[in-house]
């Protein structure tokens, strides 16, 4: 008897183990369906509406393949191109592209087409194709070229028409521009199968529009507040970026009077980023008064981001202030008003007198998302975002990173207040999620619990 209670045992606690690896490994089939804020109205990655930077990114990536990518820690890893190097100088660069790769319309990748693409997305650099290599040639050194062909909008692209096609994990099924867009899994993918079979993406919701369809069993993936909250009490997991969005103060002119510049100061000091931060933003964000995350450079902490407002009420006993400054934000951003509101009783404590507009005034309240891990491309993005000078780099060292930073904050025309996470919720049948810090979603490894699979929404 002891003998055949052991061995039944045994048999269970194997078909345990069994039932345990098959219940964890990765099945393929499903629909996966997710809800966004955007509304697009094109596809396009060099379309001049993506606005929305956090819709671009995880459309873009999607439909689309890069010749490079940056994994978190700005490191570039290759995609559609197989190796790369930069002749001295770094003005000219050859891509070699790797084989085998298929546009979703079943025509091969070719270095002419991917020429034809990068010189859509960038009509002042010279593209052309030489062989199975792409070589690209520009007016001045840049080191960070490659990087910057990680970005959503060097997303390689086959235009014909009105018709678009590209080499990701998925091909477009249905699309209603701003509404939804359904895509396919491409079984041919050179970088492996996506494991579920279809994705419907609902496009134009707001945040309570999303969390109710989570609520409702009609999507498995929603963007949500990054303020740890689930929408529901269901076992639902929430992911986050690091702070991967700027939220800043710009001032509409340049060179500021050594008046201006002071008064500048002045409103810098007197701004509570850390009550923006815990009592508006519920935690939503890092408090910084650096253009760049601290995860990203390493030194950001050390530009002074407490209010003072002592200090302030020195520097104003002596400064002359003129008319009330006139502090824009976007209408279309519920939060915005909320934070401008804020920051002109921030002021007044200093002295200062803003007045709210929802036009462009001296100075307005923006939110720009942080484009590349790469700290040099993000750097230069940024500067082009806000219209502050591009920077230059004489190496790609931290310390010429720190000195180009530096160089604009002085200029007076932006006053950084705190970088923004992304979030998102996701239903707990949906397996292999990520977020990575910039806030990208990798939907090509995402997989069904097998009882998802088959599943009808109600």
């Amino acid at each position: 008897m002891k003998r055949f209670f052991s061995l039944f045992l045994a048999v269970s606690s194997l078909l345990q183990t069994v039932t345990s690896i098959a219940i964890t490994r990765p099945s393929y089939g499903g629909t996966l369906h997710v809800a966004m804020g955007a509304a697009p109205s094109t596809l396009d990655p060099v379309g001049s509406e993506q606005t929305d930077w956090f819709a671009t990114r995880n459309l873009s990536r999607i439909l689309f393949d890069t010749l490079v990518w940056c994994d978190d820690h700005g490191n570039l890893q290759p995609a559609l191109a197989t190796s790369w190097h930069a002749d001295s100088g770094d003005q000219r660069w050859q891509f070699s592209l790797r084989h085998g790769v298929r546009f979703s319309d079943g025509s091969p990748l070719t270095a002419e087409v991917v020429a034809g693409s990068l010189r859509a997305a960038n009509p002042r650099w010279k593209v052309f194709s030489s062989g199975i290599e792409v070589v690209v040639e520009t007016d001045f050194p840049n080191s960070s070229l490659a990087a910057e062909l990680a970005l959503p909008r060097n997303s390689i692209v086959k235009r014909q028409g009105n018709q678009i096609s590209g080499t990701g994990a998925f091909a477009v099924a249905h699309w209603d521009p701003g509404k939804k867009l359904t895509v396919t899994a491409n079984t041919d993918y050179w970088n492996g199968r996506p494991f579920v079979d279809s994705i419907e993406i609902d496009l134009g919701k707001n945040l309570r529009e999303q969390a109710i369809s989570l609520d409702l069993h009609k999507a498995d993936v929603i963007e949500t507040a990054p303020v740890g909250h689930p929408s529901s009490t269901e076992n639902f997991r929430a992911g986050f970026s690091a702070p991967e969005e700027l939220l800043a103060l710009v001032f509409s002119t340049d060179h500021p009077s050594p008046e201006d510049a002071r008064l500048r100061d002045i409103l810098a000091l007197s701004i509570d980023r850390d009550a923006l931060n815990n009592v508006v933003l519920q935690g939503g964000g890092e408090i910084s008064a650096a253009l760049l995350p601290n995860w990203m450079t390493g030194y950001g902490f050390v530009f002074a981001s407490e209010v003072n407002l002592a200090r302030a009420g020195e520097e104003f006993a002596e400064a002359r202030p003129k008319k009330p400054w006139t502090l824009g934000y976007d209408s279309t951003d519920p939060m915005a008003r909320v934070v401008a509101e804020r920051i002109i009783l921030n002021a007044r404590d200093a002295g200062l007198l803003l007045q709210l507009s929802t036009k462009a005034g001296d100075l307005r309240l923006v939110r720009v998302p942080i484009v590349s891990a790469n700290p040099h491309v993000a750097m230069t993005r940024l500067a082009e975002t806000l219209g502050l000078p591009q920077p230059k780099f004489a190496s790609d060292s931290t310390d010429d990173l720190y000195a180009a930073e530096s160089s604009l904050l002085q200029s007076r025309r932006v006053i950084p207040l705190l970088h923004l996470r992304t979030a998102s919720e996701v239903r707990p049948n949906i397996r292999d999620w990520a977020q990575t810090q910039d806030g990208s979603w990798h939907l090509e490894d995402v997989w069904l619990s097998p009882e998802k699979i088959g599943a009808e929404k109600p």
